[in-house]
């Protein structure tokens, strides 16, 4: 696979045309025409070479040269955490997340949330934006906002781990580090600014979550996910 070769997000690569977002990107942007050789990626793990064999502003159709079907590398890692107030900062977790390696975010409200809607097409467009720069092939998950309480009503059985980091004084607390076993498919809740509040924590164990630490110093909402993922890369 031509890994020169510009990327684009196309889901149904099949169908042979670009979305008209990633066209004016190609058209306006890159300056691509007839007859350049781009990168298709379906964000399923399908990439594909194609040649662009003619341009309008509703859409570049292409004709694939090659397929390829690549395996999943990351870790079935996924995150629940309550949207940060700036919603720039949330966006610079689900970026940084997706280059580093996750399979799904979903965003939770909390006792203590301060922001209690999100714009999803936005939040999946920087994924889209992140999957192609970092080079995998594969588009984290991004669920709809979700209440705290709601999620651990829901079905969590497929979980080999769960996990909750918070910052309360907590004698079970463990590192995750010390925790973390690899090649597991692990959820880890991360709690808002002013962090879960007791009986949110205490729901949580008695759901099967174990609390852990972070390290020592108390970090950012958006900080504790980054960290919480490079946790798992690295056990992976």
């Amino acid at each position: 696979m031509n890994q020169s070769a510009h990327r684009f997000f196309c889901q149904n690569i099949e169908a042979g045309m670009l979305g008209e977002e990633e066209t004016g990107h190609a058209l306006r942007v890159l300056r691509l025409g007839t007859g350049d050789i781009i990168q298709l990626l379906d964000g399923n793990g399908t990439s594909a070479l194609a040649e662009i064999i003619d341009e309008s502003k509703r859409g570049l159709r292409f004709q694939v040269k090659s397929v390829l079907k690549n395996k999943i590398e990351t870790p079935d890692l996924h995150i629940a955490i309550a949207p940060t107030k700036n919603i720039d900062r949330f966006e610079f977790f689900l970026e940084k997340t997706c280059e580093i390696g996750i399979r799904k975010v979903i965003p939770i409200r909390t006792r203590n949330s301060e922001r209690k809607e999100i714009k999803l097409d936005r939040l999946q467009k920087n994924l889209i934006s992140a999957m192609k720069q970092s080079g995998h092939y594969y588009l984290p998950e991004l669920t709809e906002l979700t209440d705290f309480k709601q999620l651990l009503k829901s079905e969590l059985s497929g979980y080999q781990q769960k996990f909750i980091a918070h910052c309360e004084n907590d004698q079970e607390k463990q590192l995750l580090s010390d925790l973390l076993m690899p090649a597991k498919k692990t959820l880890i809740l991360i709690g808002p600014e002013g962090d879960f509040t007791p009986e949110e924590i205490n729901l949580a164990k008695e759901n099967g979550f174990v609390p852990v630490s972070l390290g020592n110093s108390r970090l950012r909402t958006e900080t504790a996910g980054i960290v919480a993922c490079v946790t798992a890369q690295l056990k992976a």
